[in-house]
């Protein structure tokens, strides 16, 4: 009886686990749909497309194999655009991370106007920089522009930042700097703030007297986790650069200010040649996901999660 019992309830245990299973595929089932058509199904498109001499307009295509491939690492503009998006991320992602964890300390030290100076260097991070653009453009006039009035009061000749070609992907960074301190900022922000303030008390008992002693001994280890998601941010948010770019330069002059995301747009919706711009698209999500891979290999080992 009792073995007739046992088998009565694992059954219907069994049982409950295969509703409860069907339960959480069914609730589920809406974000996987949209996960497929949304993110799934165009990398699968841009895939096969970049097989292909699909040009927009045409209702025809043929499959060329790896000939988009073989033909981006003879193309000048493809390699002068990889180039620069990796000067861009070089300047931006670190002075970028840097600046953040210390206006983040800056803040978290002053307790009066915490929340105001909070709100003043997020602006950027809400701001259109479609509208700012224009306010940059000013600041940066070879002319009018109060950054080269600056330069003159010193008698130093001001460039034309943003219309020489050795001066425009510097001016552009500074931009992208301006655009992800204040995001970096926040999330440094978060970090210290879960930091258990005992540990700066043990840290002065034994012997920690200084705000720097203090900050490498406990500040700087604690912020492990929550530097390499500042790392991982700010290096995609680099490489992704497109909007100042267009707005600004247009990728001149004479390329020195076209990067990845512009040759692409320019390949794809300006020359309609989807095929090879979809060639290109597979090569910088190749570039990110390689990246991610090696600060996760790299970076994960020095974190310690508590």
């Amino acid at each position: 009886m009792s073995s007739v019992t046992t088998a009565g309830s694992i059954s219907a245990a069994a049982l409950h686990r295969r509703s409860e299973d069907r339960t959480a595929w069914l609730l589920a089932l809406p974000a996987i749909v949209l996960l497929f058509l949304f993110v799934l199904l165009p990398v699968i498109a841009v895939i096969f497309l970049g097989f292909t001499d699909f040009e927009l307009g045409y209702g025809k295509f043929r499959i060329v194999g790896f000939e988009n491939y073989a033909h981006l690492f003879s193309d000048r503009t493809f390699r002068k655009s990889l180039w620069n998006t990796t000067l861009y991320t070089a300047m931006v992602a670190p002075v970028s991370i840097a600046l953040g964890l210390g206006v983040a300390l800056l803040i978290e030290g002053e307790l009066r106007a915490r929340a105001f100076f909070r709100t003043v260097y997020f602006l950027p991070v809400a701001s259109l920089i479609v509208a700012m653009a224009t306010v940059w453009q000013y600041i940066f006039h070879p002319t009018i522009g109060p950054l080269n009035a600056l330069l003159s009061l010193a008698g130093i000749p001001g460039p034309n930042w943003l219309g020489a070609s050795n001066t425009v992907l510097y001016s552009l960074s500074i931009i992208g700097v301006w655009q992800s301190v204040g995001f970096n900022m926040v999330l440094f922000l978060a970090g210290l703030t879960a930091i258990p303030r005992e540990l700066y008390a043990a840290a002065e008992v034994d012997g920690a007297k200084s705000a720097l002693d203090r900050f490498f001994l406990v500040t700087w280890p604690m912020l492990g986790p929550t530097t390499l998601f500042v790392v991982t941010i700010s290096i995609t948010n680099a490489v992704k650069v497109f909007e100042t770019v267009k707005m600004l330069t247009d990728g001149g002059p004479n390329k020195a200010s076209e990067v990845l995301l512009f040759t692409i747009y320019q390949e794809g919706f300006v020359y309609m040649r989807v095929g090879y711009a979809s060639a290109m698209t597979v090569v910088f999500l190749a570039i990110l996901v390689v990246l991610m891979f090696l600060q996760y290999r790299v970076l994960d080992r020095r974190v310690h999660y508590t």
